[in-house]
């Protein structure tokens, strides 16, 4: 802080840079970027520090390019489907993340995506040229075979190593796709993703452009434990990068004070044999040393009479750009005044004579140490007042520690899922719900979380969630979309009779939902021999799923016609007098208008006579009948919007004009189709 105001420019820069702090680059507005976020046709010039690729400016073109897609419930293909409030979408995940956009704008607490690794094996949807129309574009996406199945050979292409625009692909592929995920985050929402070497370094770049660098928390290294020699040395890494909404706002991934064991049986039998505090204290340090933890342990390495391990925390101010509190403190023994940090302390004053257990200046509990220091209640003084005082922890008080930059989780996913298909494989190398249900739970959950996973692949998110909530009693909710992607033709799930990927997630998540009821069942028949058992088994944990999938429009489209064919014009205006398309359902249309008018897929949805209203009286659609009885029962429900079919007027101007003016006076926005 230099102590001025900042200048109105300041005050601008500083509020796009909060909402869009994509378009800075080294501190400065990218004013190419930010034409390019607006829609504007762009090129990238290239003598600036930019992540640029083949065909990027196009890419925006294909994220800014609106989708007349909806989705459709599929109730058979469901859990619970009108009780339940996760959702599984089978659909190509940019068409499902643009639907998805107005309904779930800023309501998703955490992203978790494991997308393709461009390994050179990879099969994914990218436009190979980008003049394609968005007609074209959308056949191709929409190929399907005689079953109605999306086809490979019309969906996706194979992104081999040897193409010349090999990373430009899988960018073009991943850009539009972060970028409208963002969109959904909250503003303390965070993403990870899950990536290994082959595109770690352009992946940082790509989600550094579009979160902004300063949104980076960290990247983790993933050590499988099982090493892949593929090119002469043993790489047991995979990485997963952490991004956030607002770095602004305070952010603490933890996680569970697990593997400590052996500690606390050696500290058990120096205990028992009264060991010299001394002697104990080398025997942890061997141990530690032995087996490798981490600081956040190893800093516990000192004993109090009670066999107690503790450890010192540094007082000193801990950010480099600003000033801590100054003040003076006594050394307990010496009485003279210790060294004050160079930026102050970390706490203010009250803070620290409450910890030091000062009271009116003076010391009320001061234990002098084997090794000569000094305990104050939880600070830590030295022999003199030389050395600065620290404040104290001890292990035992600690039920978290904070997620680690390096995490060692045996990948075996596989196995889980053979497990739940009677020993069958059906996916290659699915990631482990244990490694899943780490990071998902080092984010601090409210009670309606959603955590969104848009490469849904074997189900792993869907699963580790639903596993999480039977542990802690939570209540998050998932939403996983899946494209139908098609089986390989020798695979054992297509022996199995599954005929595409969705269809495999699918039956994990049921599978792993009715494994959780049944452990579920057996905890509470413990808990009934047992007078005290810490559980969360009377806690009702959802297990169901509600199944969509994306669909074309209930409501015709209206097709540019070029040049001035009036007879095209005409058929055209003629097939407009109902806008409802042949195909559309009562149902559909319903999930299609909330949809639209910003409404979540868990809605309530409540028919009554002959309209249908959401939310209670957020929206009310009437899609079967319009009579001025109709009309005054749904004024008196006093909505706060109305949208109607305008066939049901039947060409009645007065009850339509009628009805416009009746909605006016009541404040209620009505809208027709």
């Amino acid at each position: 802080m230099d102590g001025t105001s900042l200048t109105p420019e300041q005050e601008k820069l500083k509020a796009l840079r909060q909402v869009l702090p994509e378009v800075f680059s080294e501190g400065k507005v990218d004013w190419e970027k930010l034409k390019a976020t607006l829609g504007e046709d762009i090129n990238f010039s290239n003598e600036r520090y930019v992540l640029n690729w083949a065909g990027k400016s196009d890419a925006f073109k294909v994220l800014q390019m609106p989708t007349t897609k909806t989705l459709v419930p599929a109730k058979d293909e469901s859990v619970n489907f009108d009780d339940t409030q996760n959702i599984f979408i089978e659909g190509e995940n940019l068409e499902v993340l643009k639907v998805l956009q107005k309904s779930y704008f800023g309501k998703v607490k955490m992203i978790y995506i494991d997308p393709p690794y461009n390994t050179g094996n990879d099969s994914f949807i990218y436009p190979d040229k980008f003049s394609e129309s968005k007609a074209d574009y959308e056949k191709r996406v929409g190929d399907k075979d005689e079953d109605g199945y999306m086809t490979k050979d019309g969906m996706f292409k194979k992104n081999s190593k040897e193409n010349g625009q090999y990373h430009s692909n899988w960018l073009n592929m991943m850009m539009p796709r972060l970028y409208l995920a963002k969109n959904l985050l909250r503003q303390d929402g965070v993403m990870f993703v899950h990536i290994d070497n082959n595109e770690v370094h352009n992946l940082r770049m790509l989600l550094n452009e579009i979160f902004g660098e300063e949104n980076f928390i960290e990247c983790i290294n993933w050590n499988k434990r099982v090493p892949k020699n593929d090119k002469g040395i043993g790489s047991i890494h995979e990485y997963v990068l952490i991004y956030v909404k607002d770095s602004s706002l305070k952010h603490e991934f933890l996680m569970a004070k697990e593997g400590l064991q052996e500690i606390e049986e050696l500290l058990s039998k120096i205990k028992k044999k009264k060991m010299p505090l001394n002697e104990g204290e080398d025997l942890i340090r061997k141990l530690y040393n032995k087996r490798g933890y981490d600081r956040g342990i190893t800093l516990y390495n000192s004993l109090n009479s009670e066999y107690r391990l503790w450890g010192k925390i540094n007082m000193s101010w801990p950010n480099a750009n600003t000033f801590g509190p100054r003040y003076e403190v006594k050394h307990p023994k010496t009485g003279k005044p210790v060294k004050i940090p160079d930026r102050g302390w970390r706490w203010k004053e009250d803070s620290f004579n409450d910890a030091a257990l000062i009271v009116d200046g003076k010391f009320t509990n001061v234990l002098e140490l084997h090794d000569g220091s000094f305990l104050c209640g939880k600070i830590w003084f030295d022999k003199d007042e030389n050395t600065q005082p620290s404040s104290i922890n001890y292990l035992d008080e600690l039920d978290n520690l904070l997620l680690r930059s390096i995490i060692s989780l045996k990948s075996d996913g596989g196995i889980e899922v053979e497990k739940l298909f009677e020993g069958k494989s059906y996916f290659s190398y699915p990631k482990p719900t244990s490694l899943a249900k780490l990071l998902i739970k080092s984010v601090k959950n409210g009670q309606d979380d959603i955590i969104l996973d848009f490469f849904a692949g074997s189900g792993t998110t869907a699963h580790a969630v639903m596993d999480l909530n039977k542990e802690d009693g939570g209540n998050r909710k998932y939403i996983c979309v899946q494209l139908p992607e098609l089986l390989e033709e020798n695979s054992e799930a297509l022996k199995a009779g599954f005929k595409n990927i969705a269809e495999v997630s699918k039956e994990r998540i049921r599978k792993a939902a009715k494994a959780i009821e049944q452990e579920l069942e057996v905890e509470k028949e413990k808990k009934k021999s047992q007078i005290q058992f810490e559980t969360n088994v009377d806690t009702e944990i959802d297990l169901g799923f509600k199944s969509l999938v994306l669909s074309d429009s209930n409501f015709k489209q209206w097709q540019q016609i070029e040049g001035k064919d009036a007879k095209a014009l005409a058929e055209q205006m003629k097939l407009f007098v109902d806008p409802v398309s042949e195909t559309a359902t009562i149902e559909n249309m319903v999930y299609e208008l909330l949809l639209k008018s910003g409404k979540d897929l868990n809605s309530k949805i409540e028919k009554k006579g002959s309209f249908y209203k959401i939310n209670n009286t957020e929206l009310i659609l009437l899609l079967e009948k319009a009579t001025q009885e109709i009309i005054e029962t749904v004024i008196f429900e006093k909505p706060t919007k109305v949208i109607a079919l305008d066939k049901l007027f039947k060409g009645n101007d007065q009850l339509k004009t009628n009805t416009i003016l009746q909605m006016k006076d009541a404040g209620i926005e009505f809208k027709t189709i």
